[in-house]
């Protein structure tokens, strides 16, 4: 784990830590917002129209319904973003890092439009019927970037470690530890197996659990 943990620090020392990245990051965003002209404004309500399903058809292609999608998208981001990721901030940043964190938001909204349309446009139907899609499909099928693709799914890989499962579980296990005083392996134990019901089950399984755990989030 050690070793793992360096490797994700050196890469992070060229990306995430690098002085150029919150440029790039808000310079994305603010790009596509003018290009654009604000949809995170303009389509909002369209927006909220399409998640409580208005516009759904039982014969749409897809595993998930539009809240379905939603809400499983928000599963992996909730505990990490908006709990641990917050509080982190402000003990490094100050209070100030808050405003950051909302102009990021704010035009970070425009730049998961983008990636989410490509993704869905150039998305593919698997062998068994179900769907597959996300920016490493829009790379190899529009961008004709095939290397590109395969190293942004590596990147997501190694990426769910620093972003993902280890952060929520850390978190879930110290606290359950600090306050009943159980084991950080028994905790982790039990996350694992009740992660495995869920994943083992698919993408629909995924969607189910998510759609009544998010609102509650």
């Amino acid at each position: 784990m050690q070793q793992l943990n360096d490797f994700l620090l050196l890469i992070d020392s060229f990306i995430g830590s690098a002085f150029w990245f919150p440029y790039a990051l808000l310079g994305t965003g603010l790009f596509f917002t003018i290009y654009l002209k604000f949809p995170q404004i303009r389509y909002f309500g369209f927006a909220l129209k399409v998640v409580k399903g208005k516009f759904d058809k039982s014969d749409d292609e897809g595993d998930t319904s539009h809240f379905q999608a939603l809400a499983t998208a928000l599963s992996g981001t909730v505990g990490t973003g908006n709990i641990a990721g917050v509080a982190l901030a402000i003990h490094i940043g100050g209070p100030a890092a808050l405003f950051w964190m909302l102009m990021t938001a704010a035009v970070g909204m425009c730049t998961k439009f983008v990636e989410v349309t490509l993704s869905h446009k150039y998305r593919e139907k698997t062998e068994d019927g179900t769907m597959a899609g996300g920016p490493m499909y829009f790379m190899k099928n529009k961008m004709n970037m095939k290397w590109l693709a395969a190293a942004f799914a590596v990147a997501t890989v190694l990426s769910s470690f620093g972003t993902g499962s280890l952060p929520q579980v850390n978190s879930i296990s110290n606290s359950l530890n600090a306050t009943f005083g159980i084991d950080h392996m028994v905790t982790g134990g039990v996350l694992a197996f009740l992660l495995a019901i869920v994943i083992i089950g698919g993408i629909k399984r995924i969607a189910a659990v998510t759609e009544k755990l998010v609102p509650g989030m």
